[in-house]
């Protein structure tokens, strides 16, 4: 039943990043408009304006080494804390009873995902610039759920779960790799105190999710006292999301059997039949209904139950507002001879090395007899899925923003240029996928008449 549930759950979280997708698009391309018009400066104002909560001399939002947030650091580091939550209880979702739950469920989408990592950073690092530009090697690494998801919607029921699944799956494998790699390369000077420190409140969440807490509050003001010491001890604090996310409990309080069972009892003490003078509930039938309201909250665990509740504040409060904050372009003096550099670096290894990666590794894999594909799935449609793959958006721009932003003098130049790339390169990915899926899905239904 656990895993009944929590299939369903998937299920529901796939049509969730479809609509969320729909949202992303609409929010990014209002921001380029208002990045090339009139009303440039008052966006990079609002964006700059500094973010505060005090208690005393007390600043929650500090930034590391002193100083309030700015909005936009505020969007990204804050928010994106909470969409990366969310992102590591979708990881131990899927590393408990989703694809992930067994080594056989899970090796082809971790290689498709290993492929789709590896060779696009190659791919970058031989056709890339050195010096400042290389910081973003990682950038082509990620493939954006939300994005991948709304391009598989357009197919409607030509598209097999099977193969919604297999790319959630890898994307979900992506979302490690980048979270890994923003823990190691893009972390600040260790102040070793408050690592320390938030070392101790990660150990006091993971007792008490092993113990039995399944109080949500316990989790949500513990996990605000880690990702304020990941911010001030130099580590990206969007990690702290994901480590909290970890120590939530998976498992209800109480079991959906005996939930049952203590919900058929408690409603044979209600009075049966209807009675309109009783326009008042006694203090018995008050008793009753709050019981069975307590028990439907326990047979919930803290892990769905907060899984569920975030899918409308992340799709449609946290990912917006960080597209519309990063998503701008501006098109000022851009003609085709200055897209070069890092624009077309990211293009080709979004593209060519999304598609290359995911294939090939996926390919030889079942070729060789080590694995065999999902149902329902061959290989015109796993050509289909890897361009689509290269849709990278979200996790690419926020891995952009920490490789660019901070350079003195040519930082927003190549933030710029790397956002066109990304951009460019998703949108590309994302059409050439959905035709490809077309046309293979279309001739396999012929086929099959």
């Amino acid at each position: 039943m656990f895993k009944d549930t929590l299939k369903f759950s998937t299920r529901r979280l796939i049509q969730a990043k479809i609509n969320g997708g729909a949202i992303l698009l609409f929010v990014a391309l209002l921001a380029m408009i208002i990045a090339n018009s009139p009303l440039k400066e008052y966006y990079n104002h609002f964006f700059s304006q500094e973010v505060s909560f005090n208690i005393g001399s007390f600043n929650l939002f500090q930034q590391h080494g002193g100083g309030s947030m700015t909005l936009l650091a505020f969007i990204n580091d804050a928010l994106m804390a909470i969409f990366f939550f969310s992102v590591g209880l979708e990881i131990k979702r899927e590393l408990l009873v989703g694809e992930l739950s067994s080594p056989r469920k899970a090796l082809l989408p971790v290689i498709a995902a290993c492929g789709g990592m590896i060779v696009p950073v190659l791919l970058f690092m031989l056709i890339g610039e050195p010096g400042p530009a290389a910081r973003g090697a990682a950038i082509p690494m990620a493939t954006d759920i939300a994005f991948s998801l709304g391009v598989l919607s357009l197919l409607g029921k030509k598209v097999p779960l099977s193969l919604k699944i297999f790319l959630t799956a890898f994307a979900v494998v992506d979302d490690i790799g980048g979270i890994i790699v923003i823990a190691v390369f893009y972390s600040q000077q260790l102040i070793t105190e408050f690592l320390i420190a938030a070392a101790g409140v990660i150990l006091l969440l993971y007792i008490g999710g092993k113990s039995g807490i399944h109080n949500k509050l316990f989790y949500i003001f513990l996990g605000i006292v880690v990702w304020y010491l990941f911010v001030q001890s130099g580590i990206h604090p969007t990690i702290a999301g994901v480590i909290v996310a970890f120590t939530v409990p998976a498992r209800p309080k109480l079991r959906i059997y005996k939930y049952v069972n203590n919900i058929r009892e408690s409603l044979k003490r209600l009075p049966e039949g209807e009675n309109s003078s009783n326009l008042i509930l006694s203090n018995s039938e008050l008793s009753i209904l709050k019981s069975i309201e307590s028990a439907s909250d326990r047979v919930i665990s803290p892990l769905q139950a907060m899984d569920d509740d975030l899918h409308s504040l992340i799709n449609y409060v946290v990912m917006p507002l960080f597209a519309f904050a990063n998503a701008s372009i501006s098109f000022e003096g851009l003609s085709l001879a200055s897209l070069q550099g890092i624009s077309i670096t990211i293009f080709i290894s979004l593209v060519l090395g999304k598609l290359i990666g995911i294939f090939s590794f996926t390919y030889l894999s079942v070729k060789t007899g080590w694995l065999s594909m999902p149902d329902r799935m061959h290989e015109g449609s796993l050509f289909g899925i890897s361009m689509i793959g290269g849709i990278g958006f979200t996790v690419s721009l926020f891995i952009a923003n920490l490789s660019y932003a901070g350079i003195p003098e040519i930082g927003a130049t190549l933030l710029n240029q790397a956002k066109i790339g990304i951009i460019g390169g998703s949108l590309f990915a994302g059409l050439c996928g959905y035709l490809i899926l077309r046309y293979v899905l279309e001739k396999k239904e012929k086929n099959n008449f």
